[in-house]
């Protein structure tokens, strides 16, 4: 075998180690469907929903809404003059479009600093701490997917001081929010045992 096709081989291997499944799930509107096929949802999920209390189906319409189960998932550019790239829109990255600081903050506070946002067990956990203080300061029951999702959207202090009721386009998402975790529940309850 020549030197080339050895290198070859093995940086394929090495790079096989390395790569993560990002690409969301195929069927994205049916709960069963998606733990299904990503098992390691369903582990997520489920212990972030005994860590934390948040619903299995809460948290699966918020990861839908944000990132659309992509775990390198990004907001997009901004452009000067139509062509010229300025950045992104935001900090935004991962299964929980988490910000950068709040991110840093939730590593601090939990001391998990190896958490990443890219990965569902980090980003599922992150979004439990998150809605928990939600709760905490808001008062949002924890199976409230509609205004859990507006004060995720508008922070804490946002969601205080009702900024979510100027954005009518905000309010219609978090409606869908609340829709799709209803849908999610329902679905959730005949899957197999070993997905719930």
């Amino acid at each position: 075998m020549s030197r080339l096709l050895r290198a070859f081989i093995l940086l394929m291997v090495l790079a096989s180690c390395g790569s993560r499944e990002f690409s969301a799930p195929r069927n994205l509107d049916n709960a069963c469907a998606i733990l299904s096929e990503r098992p390691n949802y369903a582990r997520a999920l489920r212990a972030t929903e005994r860590r934390w209390g948040v619903p299995v189906a809460v948290q699966m319409a918020t990861i839908y809404q944000e990132s659309k189960f992509i775990g390198n998932a990004r907001t997009p550019f901004q452009y000067t003059l139509g062509v010229i790239p300025m950045g992104r829109q935001s900090s935004a990255y991962g299964y929980s479009q988490a910000l950068d600081g709040t991110w840093r903050e939730y590593q601090v506070d939990q001391r998990r600093m190896g958490a990443r946002r890219d990965r569902i067990d980090d980003a599922a956990d992150f979004m439990g701490w998150y809605m928990n203080r939600s709760r905490e300061r808001n008062g949002i029951s924890l199976s409230d997917a509609r205004n859990q999702y507006l004060a995720y959207h508008e922070g804490h202090t946002g969601f205080s001081r009702g900024s979510y009721n100027a954005k009518s386009w905000l309010l219609r998402i978090a409606g869908t929010v609340q829709d799709r975790a209803v849908m999610y529940d329902a679905q959730l309850m005949s899957c197999p045992n070993r997905l719930r």
